[in-house]
């Protein structure tokens, strides 16, 4: 095992991270592949999320939420628990570790996980608010389109459950430094790994505008997206980008603030997504899930805009259904891609009570599916 563990510390350049500590952590008690899911028979709540209420005293978890909350206040916690159904036999990847919400509460129960993120100074919260489970958990910097890799490298088989968790941490958002928020000046980055080459500025400063315009539309859903992309590209003639402010001050010379929502807001996001190549990374993520999960292994998704959930709420049903049928063909056929069953037909959304203690959670929408004791034809 720790062959396999420095070959992948070569593989992925995961060399040192905060003054030369190691950035895969717990080396000499790694999660080993010998979990097995058993078959437990479940009932489900579907719907949304209010009338939702897990058993369980959730007291003793004040403390560790609060110290955790002041990196990132994990969205949707007990519904993750609760359809993950954590246990000592079961082993998971939280391939978005974060500030380590989630991955706490399955450590909390007894699981193994794995924490993947491409963010190191994640990874270094996340070791230390961690660190009391050494022999269940390790965390390996990289992205999450890369998990199928490094699971092989480290040698795993299988898992019992993948949490995708696609929300931006609040500490990213609220550090000036990456670039994430137009409310405080900073550098216009928005890079989540901060090795990537390319920065929300360089696109700003460079893209034709005909791209940006594009970008503002499809990533962003921005309907002004041509007089943006036109007034970034004029203004760039005298100066160019370099300030996160900078930016969001011209979106609103464009378009008038109205109620409390930044009229730079999907600007951002869309910038956000097209540097760190979000909804393709996604894709390519889902495509790999059935080849990990095993029978009655689950998928857990947290998405948090339109344009993410689209993607997974389009995978899901394309993976539910066991035949597949057009117009043009004589008679149905086998889907070749069912490998799962919906656990729930709607998404869940927060509570009001959770919405009302952490506002962030607001877009947030939970999705479950269930690995079914099949073989995937285009993902063997």
């Amino acid at each position: 095992m720790r062959e396999l563990l420095s070959r992948l510390l070569f593989n992925h350049n995961l060399s040192t991270v905060d003054g030369g500590e190691n950035i895969l952590y717990h080396l000499s008690d790694w999660p080993q592949d010998n979990c097995r899911s058993t078959s437990k028979q479940t009932s489900f709540r579907q719907g949304n999320s209010p009338d939702f209420n897990p058993s369980g005293d959730h007291n003793d978890l004040d403390y560790s939420r609060k110290s955790g909350s002041e990196y990132h206040e994990s969205v949707l916690l007990d519904e993750v628990t609760h359809y993950l159904a954590p246990d000592n036999n079961k082993l998971f990847l939280d391939a978005t570790l974060g500030g380590g919400g989630h991955s706490e509460e399955l450590l909390r129960r007894g699981a193994r996980v794995i924490g993947l993120d491409q963010d190191p100074a994640a990874l270094s919260f996340a070791k230390a608010r961690l660190s009391t489970y050494d022999d269940k958990f390790g965390a390996i910097q990289g992205n999450f389109r890369e998990f199928g890799d490094i699971l092989s490298t480290i040698g795993i088989s299988g898992l019992d459950g993948l949490l995708l968790d696609l929300g931006i941490s609040s500490r990213q958002v609220d550090d000036a430094d990456r670039g994430f928020s137009f409310s405080k000046p900073g550098p216009l980055d928005m890079r989540m790994d901060p090795d990537a080459e390319i920065t929300a500025a360089e696109l700003v400063n460079n893209c034709e505008e005909e791209e940006l315009a594009r970008v503002f539309y499809e990533y962003g859903e921005e309907r002004a997206s041509r007089r943006i992309a036109s007034a970034i590209v004029n203004r760039r003639k005298e100066k160019l980008f370099e300030c996160t402010t900078d930016l969001a001050n011209l979106v609103e010379s464009i378009l008038p603030r109205r109620g409390k929502k930044h009229p730079a807001t999907r600007v951002f996001q869309a910038l956000r997504i097209a540097v760190n190549n979000e909804l393709r990374v996604l894709e390519e993520a889902l495509a790999e899930v059935p080849k990990w999960l095993r029978p009655g292994g689950r998928l857990v998704i947290i998405s948090f805009h339109s344009l993410e959930d689209r993607i997974v709420k389009s995978y899901l049903k394309r993976c539910s259904r066991s035949v597949i049928d057009r117009p043009e063909w004589p008679e149905p056929k086998q889907n070749p891609d069912y490998c799962f069953k919906l656990v729930m037909q709607k998404g869940i959304i927060p509570s009001k009570e959770e919405v009302r203690n952490n506002p962030r959670a607001r877009s947030a929408r939970l999705r479950v599916a269930e690995r079914l004791p099949i073989g995937v034809s285009n993902a063997e």
